[in-house]
């Protein structure tokens, strides 16, 4: 295999370790929630470029809290402002590592399936007789091609 891009291995005990890392992660943030495709949709998003309009209304609010209705919660936002400042960084290292173990697992699952084709195509080409037959045929099942039903053919009138 000429580009073997990753050549490790990843202990149980290790993997049970990392396990206990994300239970403690999500122990600690228990006050997660989860978002249907549809709110992540419709709520306003908070970037780069809001922040500081949104660190400067909580400024104005605070300072002037009479024009505020009386509904409106100034201890809540601060509290947002705050968890959003927050997890802020723990998202952007969370995002880091995922695209790393992502990017780990595409590779090693490329070089394991290129692997896994050298091997195919060499016990086809010389497995005959050898009892390797039966073997190779349900290895081909994975290449098997569907064959597609006739079509109708629409009539024109």
């Amino acid at each position: 295999m000429a580009d073997n891009r990753i050549s490790a291995s990843f202990s149980q005990s290790d993997r049970q370790a990392v396990m206990q890392a994300i239970a403690t992660i999500r122990e600690k943030l228990p006050f997660l929630v989860g978002l249907t495709i549809e709110e992540r949709k419709s709520l306003p998003k908070l970037g780069d470029k809001s922040r500081a309009f949104v660190t400067r209304a909580l400024e104005v609010g605070t300072q002037n809290p009479d024009f505020l209705p009386r509904s409106f919660d100034l201890y809540d936002m601060r509290r947002d402002v705050e968890l959003f400042e927050a997890l802020y960084p723990v998202l952007l290292s969370l995002t880091q590592l995922q695209e790393l173990v992502d990017d780990t697992v595409m590779a090693a699952g490329s070089q394991a399936y290129a692997a896994g084709l050298i091997v195919y195509n060499y016990a086809k080409a010389s497995g005959k007789g050898t009892g390797l037959d039966a073997v190779v045929d349900e290895m081909g099942r994975r290449f098997a091609r569907k064959s597609r039903k006739a079509q109708p053919q629409k009539s024109e009138v």
